[in-house]
């Protein structure tokens, strides 16, 4: 049998793709494959992102804040943001949404088998497991099969280990969340804490560093043990959840489609689609999920390239992890600068590929010109 949409991989790109397709009178016509190995079915990961209105999964996010801070060891900022929210959505609330969702369609299929290759010639896109072969008019693929290479000369990782915590006594502020909090041991480099609080009595606390390497597990446990006990101040909590994640911060050039293979269509980090810079990656699925729905509703490929002002965001995002992989300034410096200089709500918008040229000139000048000009230059004719 052969389909229309063969989507590899059911995390949040491919289920994200799913969930609009099916939105869409015309496309949820349309035999759709969805291929994993694995049925989701665990909490395993928390994604936080900031917008200005309601969006499509307005009705599965958790809790939202209009109410931040940024804590290091020079100043701390609290913030009430003017435009955007900052939001938080778990990754079960995600994944039985929209599978609950699907299960009104019959022209959807899920298959789980190991995906062992993907390929395409000018007219199918073909994804073979270890127990079949699938072939569709396109393959959307989140999965690291046609990603670059990582190394340490061209990435930092970002790696966290989060606990959700739950006292008996009313300690946090649930209108408040530390965004970043730099107050903690910079040894193994770029390091720093998050804390959002759904209610008086649970919040997520979440150990994060931009490195080369991961720690030892045991490490990420006493970082959050210590930071608990020591800096919120709190003795008696019980672990209701933990997470743990990485995500690769790279200067290496992941190819929205692979060389040569049309029909293939690469999602979400896989695309290209996770900010080098900072590993936001939720709000940039749903700009390219929406770039895609807005191409075949018109009969366009949705092989996407990137627009003049998405080339200079990347830029923008490639500099700025340059300065922090070449050594040059630590993130605990450059995310200082610019929240102590910038007006926030600015600020989430050049984070969040938003930003006017007059806001991102303002950016430009609120950081030292060396360190950046010279990154900048090295990326404006690097090949990556």
């Amino acid at each position: 049998m052969k389909y229309d949409y063969i989507i590899a991989g059911s995390g949040c790109a491919g289920l994200s793709l799913l969930y609009n397709l099916l939105q869409d009178s015309e496309l949820n016509k349309k035999k759709i494959l969805v291929i994993d190995k694995d049925i989701k079915q665990k909490n395993d990961r928390t994604w936080c992102f900031w917008e200005k209105e309601a969006g499509i999964f307005e009705s599965i996010v958790h809790r939202e804040w209009k109410t931040l801070e940024f804590l290091t060891t020079d100043f701390e900022k609290k913030f009430d943001l003017e435009e955007y929210s900052y939001k938080m959505i778990r990754g079960i609330d995600f994944y039985q949404f929209v599978l609950d969702f699907t299960k009104k369609f019959d022209t959807v299929t899920f298959c789980y088998e190991s995906i062992s290759a993907i390929d395409s010639d000018s007219n199918n896109g073909t994804v073979i497991t270890d127990k079949a072969t699938y072939t569709g008019d396109f393959v959307f693929n989140s999965t690291p099969i046609f990603n670059p290479e990582i190394n340490i000369k061209n990435s930092l990782l970002q790696h966290f280990e989060g606990w959700e915590i739950e006292t008996k006594e009313p300690v946090f502020d649930s209108k408040v969340g530390t965004l970043m909090d730099f107050r903690v041991s910079q040894k193994y480099g770029t390091t720093f804490m998050y804390v959002l609080p759904t209610s008086s009595t649970i919040a997520l606390v979440e150990y994060t560093l931009f490195t080369e390497k991961l720690l030892n597990k045991k490490e990420y446990k006493a970082e959050l043990k210590k930071y608990i006990k020591e800096v919120l101040k709190i003795e008696d909590y019980e672990l209701v959840h933990e997470e743990f994640g990485v995500i690769p911060m790279s200067l290496a050039k992941f190819e929205r489609s692979p060389k040569n293979k049309e029909r293939i269509v690469n999602i979400g980090t896989a695309g290209g689609y996770t900010k080098a810079s900072s590993g936001y990656t939720f709000q940039f699925v749903q700009k390219q999920t929406k770039l895609i729905m807005e191409a075949l509703k018109t009969g366009k490929t949705p092989n996407l390239n990137l627009s003049f002002r998405g080339k200079m965001f990347e830029w923008y995002d490639k500099t700025v992890l340059d300065v922090m992989i070449s050594e040059k300034m630590t993130g605990k410096e450059i995310f200082s600068i610019m929240f102590k200089k910038l007006p926030p709500d600015e600020l989430l918008a050049f984070l969040g590929n938003e930003s006017s040229f007059w806001q991102e000139f303002k950016i430009m000048n609120s950081v030292p010109i060396i360190p950046f000009m010279t990154s900048g230059m090295k990326q404006l004719f690097s090949k990556h």
